[in-house]
Order: structure tokens, then sequence, then C-alpha cells
């Protein structure tokens, strides 16, 4: 029997996680993609049909954006799963109606306000909800628990020195003097810039100001820069508390575009209008691309049981595809692969209430098989 699967909201990521269910569901699915905008599902549904016709289906529905409609209760009732691909600020209204159609739950927002409130309501459920799983939060920080997983067993230390998360959704060009594009949000960019990042220093967990340690690093031979950035540790940091001695999520830049990042912030002033004014001037000075690329990086440092220092590091450099006669962004497909990846785990009926990304297993989540065809 088919399963069916609501993805709320018919953006990029939206679209993207109803061509992959489409394309590489290991089962019968039907979808739905909900929206408050008629156009964005029209382009959404014409997007995701093209090509040779396989046994899915694929209905749309129009969403209120502030109640609930005839239309959203029977999508609902009839629906296993909710994938939440709407803005942020929706996900505690997203994740309530999964609660109340008893819908399995899983969003991708790094929101900390909108996130307790999920797992406050969603505590005592009888269906899973799987929060902050897309490229990061989400990937990165099960590839991160995979390798800390990987150096306890090789090297029989639950304590380690160091793990480090970076990400960078990047131009496959960049020109001064940003030396950058946008892939993606521009305000989500402007506020990771400006909101603090909560690591581990000594052991303890605290909060350090985003863009406040950037270091080099070469990947694949190639010279980058990262520095902290707000949301992607996820849950993390409290997994690790006493486990790490230090442990953070960077954002991975070309080398230059965070000197020009700070030439701008220093001039701004420093109040609760800082991420909108930051946006503005980057959105006047920095194009939109489309040609993209991913960059993902991962490590655990720390002693073997001799005393011997260890790392173990794994990188990803994850470029755009053609999928069915379509152009996915890399940004699309790296954060859509593992939202879809969530739903099969969800479909499997073992999990019940929320589920963080500490507690899902790297070993069967990245063996999947939407997240092992993009991450590979």
């Amino acid at each position: 029997m088919a399963k069916t699967i609501f993805i709320a909201g018919s953006g990029g990521i939206g679209k993207a996680a109803a061509l992959l269910l489409r394309e590489w569901s290991p089962f019968n699915v039907n979808i739905i993609l909900g929206d408050v905008n008629e156009g964005s599902l029209a382009s959404a549904l014409d997007f995701v049909s093209g090509g040779p016709k396989k046994k899915v289906k694929v209905e749309t529905v129009l969403m209120d954006p502030t109640g609930i409609n005839d239309a959203m209760k029977a999508a609902f009732e009839a629906s296993d799963v909710l994938l939440d691909c709407s803005p942020g600020s929706q996900a505690p209204r997203m994740a309530q109606f999964a609660v109340d159609f008893k819908m399995h739950y899983a969003n991708l927002t790094e929101y900390v306000a909108e996130t307790d409130k999920i797992m406050k309501l969603a505590k005592n459920a009888e269906t899973g909800f799987v929060l902050q799983t897309g490229l990061a939060p989400g990937y990165i920080n099960v590839l991160a628990m995979s390798l800390y997983r990987q150096f306890v067993a090789d090297y029989e230390n639950e304590k380690v020195e160091r793990i480090g998360m970076k990400v960078g959704a990047l131009t496959a060009h960049a020109h001064a003097p940003h030396f950058y594009g946008f892939t993606w949000s521009p305000i989500g960019v402007a506020t990771e810039y400006v909101k603090n990042s909560r690591v581990i220093r000594k052991y303890k967990i605290t909060e350090k100001p985003a863009l406040s340690a950037r270091e080099r690093i070469i990947i694949g031979a190639r010279t980058y820069e990262a520095n902290l950035t707000s949301g992607g540790a996820a849950d993390l940091p409290d997994f690790f508390e006493g486990k790490a001695r230090e442990l953070d999520y960077k954002t991975l830049r070309y080398v230059g575009h965070y000197d020009w990042v700070d030439s701008l912030v220093k001039k701004m002033p420093k109040d609760k209008s800082l991420p909108k004014k930051l946006e503005a001037v980057m959105l006047e000075k920095v194009p939109s691309v489309e040609d993209d690329l991913v960059l993902v990086h991962a490590s655990v440092d720390g002693f073997d049981s001799f005393g011997r220092r260890r790392m173990l590091e794994k990188a990803f450099f994850i470029e755009p595809i053609e999928l069915n006669g379509r152009h996915l962004r890399a940004i699309q497909t790296t954060t859509a692969a593992p939202l879809c990846e969530s739903a099969m785990m969800l479909l499997t009926g073992e999990h019940k209430g929320v589920i963080l990304q500490s507690q899902i297993d790297p070993a069967s989540f990245m063996a999947g098989n939407f997240v092992s065809q993009i991450y590979r």
C-alpha cells in the first residue's frame, strides 16, 4: 500500500524533495504539495510531473496562511508524513498539524525558539518528529556522529580534543571584492553571520560571536576559510558536553570573503536591525547564482588509548545534477536528500516523539537510498 507524504512549501527545497521522492523512493508513495501561493504550486507541480511517467500520484493543496481549510484537513487525514519546507517561523504551526492529525513530521529549520516549542508539543506524540534535518543543521551532524563513533571504536577513547563541522554553499566561480554569490536565502546568510554560535570550549557549552574564529583549511588541495556561524551544530553541543574539549560549526567560504563581510559589519549598528541591514547591502553587491556547489567537511581529533594523536575526517564536494530532465542545484539536493531520508526512517514506524540529530543512527541513515546517492 502506498504511503502519502505531504510537503508543506513548494519552493526550491520542497519541489526538490518531491522530485527525489518520486524518482528514488524504494516503495510506492503519493505526494501532496501544499503552499499558500497558487503560482508556486503550479510551477512545482509542473517541475515534479515532467518526464517519463512513474506510478506516483502528485497532488497540490492551496493552504490557508493562518488557519486550516477543508482541503488541508482532507490532505492531512490522508497523509502519513508531513515534510516541513515552509519558513522557519511556521514550524510550530506545521508541527501542531502533525500532532493533531497523527502524522510523522520532519523539518529543516535551525531556529532555536521554534525548535524548543516543537520539542514540547511533540514530547509524548505517538508519531516521530525529526528536527533540523537538512544540510546544516542535518547531514553535517550525522556525519560528525559517524566519525565520532568510528573514532571511539578504533582508538578506544570516548573523550576527544575537537569535533569540527564545516559546510559551504558556494558558487563555482567567485569575484572580488566579495568572492561570493547567493545560492540560497540571503536573509539566512545575513542572520547566520550575526547571531551567536553555540560551541563547546573546555568541555563546556558556551556561545561565541559569529565570525569570531576564522581559520584557513585545505580540503581536496584547495584553500578555504571557515568561520563560526549560528545554527549548524544542532543538538551536538548537548550530546558532546564533557566528551569533547572543543566542538563547533563553521561556514566555509573562499579566501577574501570574510574580510569583505567584516568591513561591512563594523560600519553597522549592533542592534536587532543588523541582519536586515547586512542583507540589504549584500543584495546590492552580491549576485544570485544558479551554478553552485556544496562542500561538506567533518573531523574528529583526539588521542588513542596509547596517547598518540589521531584524526578522522571526511569531505564531500557536491555539484548540481540532472534528474529525469530536471536540473537540481547542489543546495537543493544536499538539503532535500536528508529530509527525504528522514521520511523513510519515520515510515518504518520505529520512532515516536522527538528525534534529534545526535539520536539518528549514522550508518543506516547515510546508507539510505536518498543520502547515499547525493553524498558520495
